[in-house]
């Protein structure tokens, strides 16, 4: 079954979103029901939440904490944020149907309380992930961005010619396809970035509107990086090829490191504008995670 799992900016559990959620023994019956399906992130106000839905994520197994008789984990895998967090409501009716009989929206804290871990129906799961990647599964995308994957094209207009109601049964099947989840990873960081290259500090958006800047992983998806803009960074393609190959890397302030025997000398002119420090999001929020950039920065002093 589907579900939806609080979670908080700031909490005393032992959580990393992207991978693991703890959550009290009372809520291990709960939670059972969604293993091997997905579930959907939910930040209440209390705590410095801004109380709506803001991620996606498969729970892959649910196990005993080796640490905490009293609690447990959900492993977790496909973590992806949204577009736009999604407001309780969907104008006068709430997604969740169990919240449409509250009778003050002052109460929806109340009528949550002791339901941190829930399940909800695929048709309320739709609902919520549709709005929260309206603008990745907009229409017009793929020619926007210019993905340039024809099977990926095919899944995607197969997807959004369909019917509201199909769209809703068939939006887990879009939220495992890598090729889209690509585009939502790159939608992000592209955004984030401003279109512009972090190392060089070039904008780059061609006549016709397309960014042309690319989105890296700083941490490789293969090596358990999971899609969220702080494991983002915008890149031109000359600076992707060079960073994924570990022949530029970041130090913890966000200078740059170059392999200076290795990059020739007419691609280390890109980046003398950069080398203090690389080009970031307006958002501190958003600025590449300290265990992200040293996984990266591991493997260039290795290599």
């Amino acid at each position: 079954m589907k579900g939806v799992f609080d979670t908080r900016p700031v909490t005393e559990y032992d959580d990393d979103i992207s991978r693991r959620y703890q959550f009290p023994n009372r809520y291990l019956a709960e939670a059972k029901h969604t293993e091997n399906d997905w579930i959907i992130y939910r930040e209440p106000r209390r705590g410095g939440g801004r109380q709506a839905y803001v991620a996606v994520a498969r729970v892959v197994s649910i196990e005993p904490d080796p640490s905490d008789p009293d609690s447990s984990y959900a492993y977790l895998s496909d973590y992806i944020e949204f577009d736009q967090v999604v407001p309780l409501r969907d104008g006068i009716r709430y997604y969740e149907a169990r919240l449409n009989s509250v009778i003050s929206p002052s109460h929806i804290g109340v009528a949550l309380q002791g339901k941190s871990v829930r399940t909800v129906s695929e048709e309320e799961f739709g609902a919520i992930v549709l709005a929260g990647f309206a603008e990745t599964l907009h229409e017009d995308n793929p020619h926007r961005l210019d993905y340039g994957n024809s099977e990926a094209d095919r899944v995607f207009q197969a997807f959004v010619t369909a019917t509201p109601e199909e769209q809703k049964r068939r939006i887990a099947q879009i939220l495992a396809n890598r090729p889209l989840r690509d585009w939502a990873f790159r939608r992000s960081v592209v955004t984030a970035y401003r279109e512009t290259c972090a190392v060089t500090g070039l904008r780059m958006v061609n006549g016709g509107g397309k960014a042309e800047v690319q989105a890296a992983h700083i941490r490789a998806v293969a090596s358990g990086g999971p899609d969220i803009v702080r494991n983002g960074i915008a890149l031109s393609a000359t600076c992707h090829w060079l960073f994924d190959r570990h022949l530029i890397s970041l130090r913890n302030d966000y200078s740059l490191l170059v392999a200076h025997n290795r990059v020739p000398n007419e691609f280390q002119d890109l980046f003398s504008r950069q080398l203090k420090c690389i080009h970031l999001p307006d958002n501190e929020q958003l600025w590449p995670q300290t265990a992200y950039v040293e996984w990266h920065r591991e493997r260039f002093l290795g290599g």
